[in-house]
Formats: C-alpha cells, structure tokens, sequence
C-alpha cells in the first residue's frame, strides 16, 4: 500500500496527532543554527530536517517527537528550492564531516549571517539595526589544512553522520589538494591497526602534510607564515582550519585590538596572534593552559626575538581572579566553544579595559557573553562574522566591546 503523506501548509489549522514514523509533506521555511532546515508541522511544532534547503517541498518521515519540536529525515525532494545543488562528494549525507554541499555557496553566507544576528537578537537581546557582515571564504572547497580524521585496516576517512564509526572515502573536496593527497599516507600508516583511532593530518605554509596518530605528540612542528612571522605548531595544538583565511583573520583581530602600552591576551594557543600583539604593544600578558601550546608560544616568541611577553601557564579562571593585573589597554580572547566561564567574564570586566575584543567560533556562547559584558558597563561596537567553515553551519564571529570612560560596575 501506498504511502499517505499530509500536505502542509503554512496557518494549517488541523491538528492531528503525530508520531514516530509518520510521513508529512512540507516546506522547509529557513535554516536553524545547528544547521537543519525548519518547517512547520500540521499542529504548528517546529520540524527540524537535515540536509533540506530553504523553500524545498519534501516528503518526509518523522523520527522523533517532543513535547515543542519534531524531526525527521527526507524521503523525496518534492519540488527543491532554489539554493538547493548536486553535492560533489560520493559519501555527503553519510558522511559527519560536511552537512551543507546541497547549498549554493551564496546561500551558505547568508544563512550564516542570519544565524549569527538571530543569536545576538534572541540570546543576547543584541539589536544591530542590520544584519553584520560576514566575510566569505575565497573559495567553498580546497580551504582545509587541518583535520582530524578516522583511520585503520588501511581504510580513512572522518565519522559517519550522528555516529562514532568510520565513514571511509578516498578523496574529500574541502581539504586543500596537498591535504586530501594525505588520505593515502593515512591509509597506508593504518594497515597495522585493526579497529580505526583517530589521526591528525595538518599542512603548513611549505612542504608536505604532517600526518600522525592523534596519540602520537611526537611529530614534527608544521609552520604557518603571518605577516612576516613564522608561527610553528606541534601536534595536537589548535590551529585554525581555513588556510585561505589565515592572514584576513589576523588582520581584522589586530586592527580591532590597536595599539598602546599594555594588552591582556587570553586563550592565546601558539601564539597566531601574539607575535602581532607584540609589535603594537609595549608590553604583552599571555594566557593559555595546555601545554603543547605553551611550549609552541614560548618558541615563537623566542624565535622572533620578542622578549616583552610574559606568557602565563594556567586556565584562564585561575590565573584573572589569583594574580593582580594592571588595567590594560585591551584585552583580546579567544575561548573554546563553551565561552567564557562566569567566573573569568566578571574578572575581565573588573579590569576596566577600554576595548574587549572577542573572537568566537559559536555564536550562541557569544551572544550570551556579550550580553553579560553589556552588564558590565560595555557597549556593543561592531560584531562582524568570517565563514571559516564552508559546507558547515559553523561560523567565526568577531565582537568589539567599548567601556565609555567614567562607567562603573
């Protein structure tokens, strides 16, 4: 027997009763954070459905109900909307690396920017009048020189999608060409292992790909070259992923922070941006907590024959509250996802530095620290966002804060 699906539509008055397994016919009305496409079910529930585009009428089946949303999974593509396109890769939609290749890649940027001002608005009770801008990448495919993949019994390749097991392919289009060329190295070196571990594969400005065992430390430093520094980084220290962005990154965040006397740098990793710091600053405070990163940043600094860095070893909220910090001229951070911790916000808003700079690689964790910051007596002075992860809902945001003279706490 056929299948029977409801057609929905938008102020659908019916409401049926819906389960696991039913099928519904929709319109996918936008794109969420997380990056599935929303549509509306027939007794007004959100319905999150991955790898839809916005103004595709599909066919789908439900997998999941809650008391506010639904989800599910498409069967057909009814009618596709307009950004909709053939994705490149053999293995997309298995594959947990890349859930965006059906975009056209001018749809991605403005989902991203919608993204990024919905969470300002909704989380941080941000109003900017207009959407931020966001810088695309150069290029939608090509970009990556960093990754971290799945590899053993001589087969490579990243996690299946919502899954932890091997989605093995032999070629992956947002690597840079010496990158993906790696792929083979890796399934060469995994032979001997018969279950897959993770492996790191990573390329620097010259020379071949560093491809080691995640476990592994023991690999040699690969290179980045940043406005006329040499950034070395080891295995297993963060290094941002999109090579065709290195250098207007670095731009934007130092001509953001300035230059003066003093400033506060927190989450500073190899040091990508401390090198710059040191040539605007007379004196620079760095702060950063895994080792690997520590040791990289002192040999940078060293190897530039910067000696006005003091560069402190420890977590972010134990070092602000313990140690007494003259009040800088900026501070700039760049935390993990999760933000900053509440205790180290309320540390760097006591420090009354004129301008805070904050990069951020989730939007959500951004709004609501901004907001917090604006608590503080900052105010928001621009917030622009860079697509450092094409093909992906991920976003890079940069927010510049600015505590008038004479505010107090």
């Amino acid at each position: 027997m056929a299948r029977k699906a409801e057609t929905v539509t938008e102020g659908a008055s019916e409401r049926p009763a819906l389960r696991v397994g039913q099928c519904l016919e929709l319109r996918v009305l936008r794109l969420a954070a997380g990056g599935d496409g929303v549509a509306k079910a027939p007794d007004g529930r959100t319905v999150f459905v991955p790898l839809s585009a916005p103004d595709d009428w599909l066919e789908v089946q439900i997998v999941d109900v809650q008391r506010r949303f639904l989800r599910a999974e498409i069967l057909k593509v009814l009618r596709p909307g307009p950004a909709r396109v053939e994705a490149p890769c053999p293995v997309f939609g298995v594959c947990g690396g890349c859930s965006w290749q059906h975009l056209e890649y001018a749809a991605q940027v403005e989902a991203k920017r919608t993204i990024l001002s919905d969470a300002l608005s909704r989380i941080g009770g941000i109003a900017l009048g207009e959407d931020p801008a966001l810088m695309p990448s150069p290029r939608g495919y090509g970009y990556r020189a960093r990754a971290r993949i799945l590899a053993g019994a001589g087969e490579s390749g990243f996690r299946a999608r919502r899954s932890h097991r091997l989605c093995a392919t032999t070629a992956c289009p947002v690597l840079t060409p010496a990158l993906e060329s790696s792929l083979e190295t890796v399934r060469r070196l995994s032979e001997p292992d018969s279950e897959p571990v993770e492996w790191e594969i990573s390329l620097g400005a010259t020379g071949s790909a560093r491809c080691g065992r995640v476990s592994d430390k023991s690999g040699p430093p690969v290179a980045l070259q940043i406005e006329g520094d040499e950034i070395q980084i080891s295995p297993g220290t963060f290094a941002q992923a999109n090579s065709l962005l290195w250098e207007a990154l670095h731009c934007r965040v130092l001509a953001a922070t300035g230059q003066g006397q003093r400033v506060l740098e927190l989450y500073a990793g190899a040091g990508f941006f401390t090198l710059g710091l040191a040539r605007r600053f007379s004196q620079v405070i760095a702060i950063e907590s895994a080792a690997s990163a520590v040791s990289d940043l002192r040999a940078n600094l060293e190897r530039a024959g910067l000696d006005h860095v003091e560069v402190i070893a420890a977590s972010v909220e134990s070092a602000l509250p313990s140690r007494r910090l003259s009040r800088p001229d900026a501070i700039l951070l760049d935390p993990p996802r999760a933000g900053l911790p509440e205790c180290a916000l309320k540390a760097v808003a006591q420090l009354r530095a004129p301008r805070i700079i904050y990069l951020s690689c989730d939007p959500a964790t951004l709004a609501r620290d901004t907001a917090r910051l604006q608590k503080k007596g900052y105010r928001v002075a621009s917030i622009e966002g860079f697509d450092l992860f094409p093909q992906t809902p991920h976003l890079e945001a940069l927010a510049v804060l600015e505590r008038p003279s004479g505010i107090e706490d």
